[in-house]
């Protein structure tokens, strides 16, 4: 059976995520992003799910430097709605609960909860790492907050679902394997992401940019990062609509060959349709 290896503990985001974009796949739990990657490398998995970004919290860090020298290749992107549950032991009730255990982020996700319960907000290392505590410990007066897969795997009951201050906190996926897997050019769905770094001189990046305005192409991601803590220039990593092979994608990177260093692209891939119900 295929693996796909994912950061996190059983029950994350990430293996829930994993789950459904790979159904019947085998998902591997890795204590770092690195860790994921490397089991692509050494065939203990066949692809990864890293996240990238997040609609509350925004880019993840590390992504950046670890993908382009990680030997791999963007192959698709997956959106998950992150839905935090409230979980406890069985038997106990919301009116038992008197410290909240999660992660620092999750915690900043719901406030509300914490207000209206009047509970002592504990952070963990992980939302699953919370629960697996929540069910090791037995108490009725700890509960964690997680996905409804770390309640089930661990033996915990759902108190209250979707218990988020924010009904649109969504954390977008790039599902990563050791190949690439461009689509047909014929598509008009596919997105491209790709690096690029240029220096620290007035209009550098408006000449860089330039050419995807010229010939029509819309960016919807642009990240900056400071080089090995260098202020002598910048590297950009990009999510371009457009196939590489199609003529006015294909003339833009021309360009910016020109006016770029390291341009690299990292994959080639459909768009989800996530996007066009957002």
């Amino acid at each position: 059976m295929p693996v796909i290896a994912f950061q996190g503990r059983p029950g994350a985001y990430s293996d829930l995520t994993c789950r459904e974009a790979r159904p019947g796949w085998t998902t591997l739990p890795c204590a770092s992003f690195a860790a994921a990657i490397e089991a692509v490398h050494v065939g203990r998995a066949d692809e990864a799910l890293l996240a990238c970004e997040n609609s509350l919290a925004g880019r993840v860090p590390d992504i950046h430097s670890l993908l382009p020298d990680a030997g791999l290749h963007i192959v698709g992107e997956h959106f998950q709605r992150v839905e935090h549950c409230l979980l406890a032991v069985p038997g106990a009730e919301i009116s038992d609960i008197r410290r909240l255990h999660t992660h620092p982020v999750a915690l900043g996700q719901v406030r509300k909860l914490i207000h209206e319960l009047d509970l002592e907000a504990v952070p963990e290392f992980d939302t699953a790492g919370a629960a697996e505590m929540v069910a090791k410990w037995g108490r009725k007066e700890d509960a964690a907050i997680a996905s409804s897969l770390a309640g089930e795997l661990n033996g915990l009951v759902i108190l209250r679902r979707n218990v988020e201050d924010a009904a649109h906190n969504t954390t977008r996926f790039y599902r990563v394997a050791p190949v690439p897997s461009f689509p047909d050019p014929a598509r008009g769905d596919t997105l491209t992401t790709l690096l690029m770094r240029v220096g620290n001189k007035p209009g550098a990046l408006y000449a860089a940019l330039g050419g995807f305005s010229r010939h029509g192409i819309n960016m919807t991601r642009i990240e900056s990062y400071m080089l090995n803590g260098s202020f002598a220039a910048t590297q950009f990593l990009m999510d371009v609509e457009g196939h590489p092979e199609q003529p006015a994608l294909a003339a833009a990177l021309k360009e910016l060959e020109h006016v770029s260093d390291n341009l690299k692209i990292l994959g080639a891939y459909p768009r989800s349709l996530a996007r066009s119900s957002a």
